[in-house]
Protein backbone atom coordinates (compact mmCIF):
# COMPACT_ATOMS: atom_id res chain seq x y z
CA UNK A 1 0.00 0.00 0.00
CA UNK A 2 1.66 3.26 -0.93
CA UNK A 3 1.39 6.53 1.15
CA UNK A 4 -0.41 9.57 -0.37
CA UNK A 5 2.41 12.18 -0.80
CA UNK A 6 1.51 16.03 0.82
CA UNK A 7 3.47 18.86 0.49
CA UNK A 8 3.59 19.07 4.66
CA UNK A 9 7.33 19.72 4.94
CA UNK A 10 8.33 19.95 8.83
CA UNK A 11 12.09 21.75 9.38
CA UNK A 12 13.43 20.24 12.47
CA UNK A 13 16.55 22.38 12.23
CA UNK A 14 14.36 26.02 12.57
CA UNK A 15 15.31 27.89 15.62
CA UNK A 16 12.90 27.14 18.50
CA UNK A 17 12.16 27.68 22.18
CA UNK A 18 10.94 25.48 24.92
CA UNK A 19 8.96 27.37 27.71
CA UNK A 20 7.29 26.12 30.81
CA UNK A 21 4.31 27.64 32.16
CA UNK A 22 4.03 28.30 35.95
CA UNK A 23 2.24 26.12 37.87
CA UNK A 24 1.23 25.27 41.15
CA UNK A 25 -0.04 21.55 42.27
CA UNK A 26 0.65 20.60 38.46
CA UNK A 27 -1.46 23.15 37.54
CA UNK A 28 -0.94 25.81 34.88
CA UNK A 29 -1.18 29.45 36.48
CA UNK A 30 -2.28 31.97 33.67
CA UNK A 31 -3.85 34.65 34.53
CA UNK A 32 -1.01 37.49 34.64
CA UNK A 33 1.49 35.36 34.20
CA UNK A 34 3.36 33.99 30.74
CA UNK A 35 5.51 30.75 29.88
CA UNK A 36 9.28 30.98 31.25
CA UNK A 37 12.41 30.29 28.91
CA UNK A 38 13.80 26.43 29.46
CA UNK A 39 15.60 25.72 26.54
CA UNK A 40 16.40 27.42 23.13
CA UNK A 41 17.80 25.74 19.91
CA UNK A 42 16.38 23.92 16.70
CA UNK A 43 12.90 21.96 16.83
CA UNK A 44 14.63 18.97 17.25
CA UNK A 45 16.40 19.44 19.76
CA UNK A 46 13.40 21.31 21.91
CA UNK A 47 11.41 18.18 21.25
CA UNK A 48 13.94 15.89 22.75
CA UNK A 49 14.45 18.25 25.60
CA UNK A 50 10.28 18.13 25.91
CA UNK A 51 10.41 14.37 26.41
CA UNK A 52 12.80 13.83 28.89
CA UNK A 53 10.24 15.46 31.09
CA UNK A 54 8.05 13.23 33.76
CA UNK A 55 4.78 12.67 31.53
CA UNK A 56 3.34 14.12 34.47
CA UNK A 57 4.90 17.77 34.03
CA UNK A 58 4.70 17.95 30.34
CA UNK A 59 1.56 19.51 29.88
CA UNK A 60 2.94 22.74 31.69
CA UNK A 61 5.47 22.92 28.52
CA UNK A 62 4.96 24.42 25.22
CA UNK A 63 7.61 24.70 22.24
CA UNK A 64 7.13 28.36 20.65
CA UNK A 65 8.84 28.37 16.70
CA UNK A 66 8.50 30.32 13.53
CA UNK A 67 4.97 28.69 12.11
CA UNK A 68 5.48 25.81 9.23
CA UNK A 69 1.97 25.07 7.91
CA UNK A 70 0.11 22.71 7.94
CA UNK A 71 1.45 20.79 10.73
CA UNK A 72 3.62 23.27 12.99
CA UNK A 73 1.60 26.39 14.83
CA UNK A 74 3.83 29.34 16.70
CA UNK A 75 2.91 27.25 20.12
CA UNK A 76 3.00 23.54 20.20
CA UNK A 77 1.39 21.83 23.13
CA UNK A 78 2.48 19.03 25.04
CA UNK A 79 0.16 16.32 22.77
CA UNK A 80 1.48 17.88 19.60
CA UNK A 81 4.84 17.68 20.80
CA UNK A 82 4.58 14.14 21.23
CA UNK A 83 2.79 13.60 17.76
CA UNK A 84 5.82 15.66 16.40
CA UNK A 85 8.65 13.01 18.37
CA UNK A 86 6.51 10.03 16.79
CA UNK A 87 6.37 11.63 13.10
CA UNK A 88 10.27 12.48 13.37
CA UNK A 89 11.27 9.32 14.80
CA UNK A 90 9.20 7.63 11.88
CA UNK A 91 11.23 9.97 9.00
Amino acid sequence: MEMAKTDAHINFDSLAALRKWPSLNNERLKEGRSAYLVFEGTVDECIREFMAKPDSSRHLYEIQTAPQPPLITEALSGEHIVELARLRDFL
